[in-house]
């Protein structure tokens, strides 16, 4: 296991077999998660250990990110909410309870 795994809380990743996480294999699950439940010392962590380019890229291509850490991280990382695919798949698809 990595350093950067130790550190992070386990919690996060309660669907998943923590022991079988891989540093790059499974980057996009650990900076999600990590980015919707984590305090600022674990986004330090995951700075220093991917480097903020890499989170930048990541970040905007995931799927979710529920709209309060969306808005927290387009301030933080100064990308427009635009620019995140969750929101612009979110706009694509109107809720049957919408009209």
């Amino acid at each position: 296991m990595s350093a950067l795994l130790e550190q992070l809380n386990k919690a996060f990743f309660w669907d998943t077999d923590f022991n079988q996480l891989d540093d790059e294999k499974s980057k996009r699950l650990i900076i999600g998660r990590v980015m919707n439940f984590g305090n600022l010392q674990e986004i330090k962590l995951l700075k220093k250990f991917y480097g903020i380019n890499e989170i930048k890229a990541t970040l905007c291509n995931l799927n979710y990110i529920d709209p309060k850490t969306l808005n927290f991280l387009s301030m933080l990382l100064h990308i427009p909410k635009t620019k995140f695919k969750c929101y612009t798949r979110k706009q694509l698809t109107n809720p049957p309870w919408s009209y």
